[in-house]
């Protein structure tokens, strides 16, 4: 079944294309979470099928915004399953005072080979200020880091050329590693 049509009719009110949507996505869902998830320290105490079903609560919550199309839903569940992790990084280090921080291997998606690691919420933190000089690039980086998007999917999704989100990954990549760097 087409993922947009279900979305569509969904958002129009029909309940039973949330019932259709939900085996279509998971598997897809599932894919995000497992790759969220090989990011995370090993003890992460936090599931991949636990991450999709709290993510697909909160997507099911925003049924109002109106998802395009599935490039766009899958975008939003980048974006839930980012503000998840975070937040449960951010119990986790209130327990812990800062021991075990989770690590983020930043460049691993673009297969570059500068090792740069971090953790989620000082990732999330610098994400939140490269926001305010680049919203678009910081976009690109929720999209193809914690969402998995190809560059080409990215550019759907934002509505600009496959060059475009190369140039803003390469920028927000660079201006990352500065922010997040110890020196």
């Amino acid at each position: 079944m087409d993922v947009t049509r279900l979305l569509t009719r969904w958002a129009g009110g029909d309940q039973d294309a949330l019932g259709e949507l939900i085996p279509v996505v998971y598997a897809e869902l599932r894919k995000l979470a497992d790759h969220q998830m090989r990011r995370e320290r090993a003890d992460h105490t936090l599931q991949a099928t636990a991450l999709v079903h709290e993510a697909f609560v909160r997507l099911t919550e925003t049924r109002k915004a109106g998802f395009e199309n599935r490039v766009h839903f899958y975008g939003a569940a980048a974006q839930v399953m980012r503000r998840i992790l975070v937040d449960y990084a951010r119990s986790h280090q209130a327990l812990k005072r800062g021991q075990g921080m989770s690590t983020v291997d930043l460049d691993q998606a673009a297969d570059v080979g500068v090792d740069v690691r971090h953790d989620l919420v000082a990732l999330d933190q610098a994400l939140d200020a490269l926001t305010a000089v680049s919203p678009r690039a910081a976009r690109v980086v929720e999209l193809r880091y914690f969402g998995g998007l190809s560059i080409d999917e990215t550019a759907t999704l934002l509505n600009i050329s496959p060059a475009t989100v190369k140039r803003q990954w390469a920028f927000a990549r660079a201006w990352l590693y500065r922010v997040l760097s110890p020196a």
